[in-house]
């Protein structure tokens, strides 16, 4: 049994190794200073980067954070604390249902929701978008994390006359933060590489823009744009920006992860 876990074990890692060192082998050779600098040029002039796609990429999650992680959170508090109830069997299926619909069907949702009533595509729309997308994600890790959270522990609080709500704000879930951390990362990683619900919503500009309410590039739309061109030159600029996102995700999780387990490490 130990050398078939170790065997499953080397299948997930192996293709998420090969992915991240063939993207970063493929990306490199296109990074240079005006990558991260210069707006994208038309097809034939030298140079050019997606420094309007990183600062999009990062408003679009940011705005999604705002959206679906407070929801998310508050969602899985809820039915963890309260299951068994009819409402909370409800609110868990909705989650689990909604965590399996496809993105370009959330896509389509803002769509008909934000940008058709403001005739027009807009950052506001793709946040709301990828918001949607990490709500699933959010809510079943807080809920698995707050079940995780030892009953003595809450039952000690409310012996000290500890309102349940205050024993859930201030206990439990300060209890079970890191795995909530964890959680709320997952979501944004899975949010921060969604290209079909931009398409429909936030859609893309080719140049600076941060205004809310106007169209706004963003890393996945814009590799998109340059994989399904025709120009060897923006299929190097697109393996670069693909390096870029997957850097991005991959440095934040280092980060939080580190931070984290020193916190943590002497919880319960």
């Amino acid at each position: 049994m130990l050398s078939l876990c170790i065997l499953a074990a080397t299948l997930a890692v192996v293709p998420l190794i090969y992915i991240f060192f063939y993207t970063t082998g493929a990306g490199l050779t296109s990074l240079n200073f005006d990558f991260f600098t210069a707006l994208p040029k038309p097809f034939g002039e030298e140079g050019g980067g997606m420094v309007n796609a990183i600062v999009g990429t990062i408003i679009l999650i940011g705005l999604g954070g705002l959206f679906g992680i407070p929801i998310g959170i508050l969602t899985g508090i809820y039915v963890s604390e309260y299951s068994g109830s009819l409402m909370s069997n409800v609110v868990k299926f909705i989650t689990d249902v909604l965590s399996g619909i496809p993105s370009i069907v959330i896509g389509i949702f803002a769509y008909g929701l934000i940008v058709l009533p403001m005739q027009r595509f807009s950052a506001l729309a793709g946040g709301f978008a990828l918001g949607i997308l990490m709500i699933p994600t959010v809510t079943r890790i807080t809920e698995e994390m707050l079940k995780l959270v030892p009953h003595t522990l809450r039952e000690a609080s409310l012996a000290l006359g500890i309102s349940r709500w205050k024993t859930t704000l201030r206990i439990t879930l300060r209890t079970a933060s890191s795995g909530i951390i964890t959680g709320i990362l997952l979501a944004i990683a899975r949010a921060a590489g969604e290209t079909a619900p931009l398409l429909f919503t936030s859609f893309g500009n080719s140049f600076w823009s941060t205004s809310l309410d106007q169209p706004m590039a963003s890393i996945p739309v814009q590799i998109f744009n340059y994989a399904i061109s025709p120009y060897d030159e923006w299929h190097r600029k697109a393996w670069a920006g693909a390096f870029v996102l997957i850097s991005i995700v991959f440095i934040v999780n280092l980060i939080v992860r580190v931070v984290t387990r020193n916190k943590y490490s002497g919880s319960v």
